[in-house]
């Protein structure tokens, strides 16, 4: 997509210009406020590019990076980290530094005592059994708690005890007072505050209470003056209480406006299911190559233009949906197709010997890096008697349509000669073919024949005494299903794809390749894009992921619907 493309609009970036042109603010703030207990994948980047994408498109606007870190058991210094350099590596500027919810809990406490001090809220002594029974139904008013008429003298003390670490874990809650007979069940006398006994990654154990996400976000959006609070659809049921909270601590009014969430065929985005694929071994981590994490997808070779690029054509809308994979699939073929070099890289070697080539000879043939963009320039590999061509270019007793190498059939080397079969080598005990000896033309240098003499194949190839040795790591979809069912009655390893990983360790790359820095994309002629492997590469042993193959199912679907 080229710059006019990308200029998009919806819903949420129409209010905005609205409320721009009306006066109703001078400066737009938004903010990203993930909690770090575990690592961004593909579903946070829509909001990642609507939050950050309106900063970016308003003048003097900015958006905040904020931490909405109140629950100390679940979160890590590490998922903040992780979330830091997914965003860096994103190019979406935050400013400065951080911010997190944990700055304000002096304020928060501040605010909540200013509740209890206008009898808008209460502790609460039941147990947590106790406050789900007397919570009620959807259908059903709840039931007030015994202790909602505490003084607010006597709330305040217990308040105070509370945050010095008085009393165990459980025993006593801060929450709002509403309205136990609400339509909407997250009015009806909301927890503020739980007892937590934990090490908090920030404020260490400074804090025995930490505030509850509805009171903690709102009053966070409050104190960073954000104009508009995005969020996605499951928090359209938390919108009153969060306006709630605002206006009876009569604060700045951020305004919440809730958006699809955008699911992911053939995966999984859930943070409880993806942790459980971390832990359980499923995956060798938050950045295995398979995981829809951005981590996993830099490391399987995606870019972050890739990326973007998706979210812009999927949109923001007020309803969930499902996009396919396949759109990111080419989406990451589009960007690649255009800023990855070309190589040739044999996965599954056959050896081809060509006869009448002098057997120390060598000679360099030029490459062209990029056939779209001259500017990538060209490349020497070396050409000797002894090359590597892959299994499947190669048939003793071929089918009619097979066209590519077989016994008397003459093809084209890629940048080099015309070669013909003359003989077949096989292993005496096992009947494998393991050489194939073939007479090439010298007058066919490039690809073409004086006397005019047309080919039907061209296969790519690597110097058998040049080529290097390298580990080649097929992956695919995470799931096998369109829309996986995880569900607790089914195990996660059910509805994986058995073949998500391949590792091909006969991998023979052009010598060019030696050189590959780490995250370095290339495409593998006739074959699929790949990256080099961020973490398990080494120089002594060179690791490459397969991103994506080269077929197009995307632009193939589109392309059917054309017709």
């Amino acid at each position: 997509m080229n710059d006019k493309d990308n200029k998009t609009t919806d819903f949420i970036r129409e209010i905005v210009r609205v409320d721009i042109e009306s006066g109703k603010h001078n400066r737009i703030v938004t903010r990203f406020p993930p909690e770090p207990n575990g690592y961004l994948h593909i579903g946070h980047a829509t909001s990642l590019c609507l939050n950050f994408g309106i900063s970016e498109e308003n003048e003097d606007a900015k958006c905040n990076l904020r931490f909405d870190d109140t629950n100390p058991t679940r979160e890590t210094s590490e998922y903040v980290k992780s979330i830091k350099t997914d965003i860096d590596w994103l190019g979406f500027k935050y400013g400065k530094e951080e911010l997190y919810a944990s700055d304000y809990f002096e304020t928060l406490y501040d605010f909540a005592i200013k509740l209890i001090q206008g009898g808008k809220a209460y502790v609460d002594s039941q147990t947590q059994e106790e406050m789900r029974i007397n919570r009620g139904t959807l259908t059903g008013s709840g039931t007030e708690s015994p202790f909602r008429d505490r003084t607010v003298e006597n709330n305040l003390e217990l308040f105070e005890n509370m945050r010095l670490g008085e009393y165990s874990v459980g025993t006593h809650t801060l929450r709002a007072k509403i309205d136990m007979s609400a339509p909407n069940i997250n009015m009806r006398d909301p927890v503020m505050y739980r007892i937590i006994d934990a090490q908090h990654h920030q404020t260490k154990d400074r804090w025995k209470i930490y505030p509850m996400y509805d009171f903690a976000h709102a009053v966070s959006d409050s104190i960073e003056g954000i104009t508009h609070s995005l969020c996605t659809l499951e928090y359209e049921a938390h919108r009153p209480l969060y306006e709630w909270f605002l206006n009876e601590l009569d604060i700045f009014r951020s305004r919440q406006i809730e958006f699809g969430k955008v699911s992911m065929s053939h995966t999984i985005l859930s943070k409880r299911n993806l942790l459980q694929l971390v832990e359980g071994g499923y995956v060798t981590g938050w950045d295995d190559p398979r995981m829809p994490t951005i981590s996993g997808m830099r490391r399987l070779g995606y870019t972050a233009k890739a990326i973007k690029d998706f979210c812009v054509r999927i949109g923001i809308t007020k309803r969930e949906n499902t996009a396919d994979i396949a759109l990111l699939e080419h989406c990451v073929r589009e960007d690649l197709n255009k800023s990855a070099k070309r190589v040739m890289a044999v996965l599954d070697p056959l050896k081809v010997v060509i006869v009448n080539y002098a057997e120390n000879q060598t000679e360099m043939l030029e490459a062209i890096n990029n056939p779209g963009d001259a500017s990538f320039g060209t490349r020497q590999i070396p050409f000797s008697r002894e090359l590597y061509i892959e299994k499947t270019d190669f048939m003793e007793d071929p089918p009619r349509k097979f066209f590519r190498l077989a016994p008397g059939r003459e093809i084209r080397l890629r940048y080099g000669y015309f070669i013909k079969c003359e003989r077949v080598i096989k292993d005496e005990a096992s009947g494998e073919i393991i050489e194939v000896h073939c007479s090439y033309d010298p007058e066919t240098k490039g690809g073409s024949a004086p006397d005019g003499r047309k080919v039907k194949s061209t296969i790519h190839w690597v110097s058998a005494q040049h080529s290097i040795e390298a580990e080649i790591r097929l992956y695919d979809r995470l799931c096998s299903d369109v829309q996986p069912d995880t569900s607790n009655s089914k195990d996660l390893k059910d509805i994986l794809n058995p073949h998500s990983i391949t590792v091909v360790s006969t991998g023979r790359l052009e010598p060019s390749m030696a050189e590959s820095e780490v995250g370095q994309r290339y495409q593998f002629e006739r074959t699929g894009y790949f990256c080099l492997d961020e973490k398990d590469s080494s120089p002594s042993k060179l690791v490459f992921n397969r991103t994506v193959t080269l077929r197009d199912t995307w632009a193939k679907i589109q392309g059917s619907k054309k017709n």
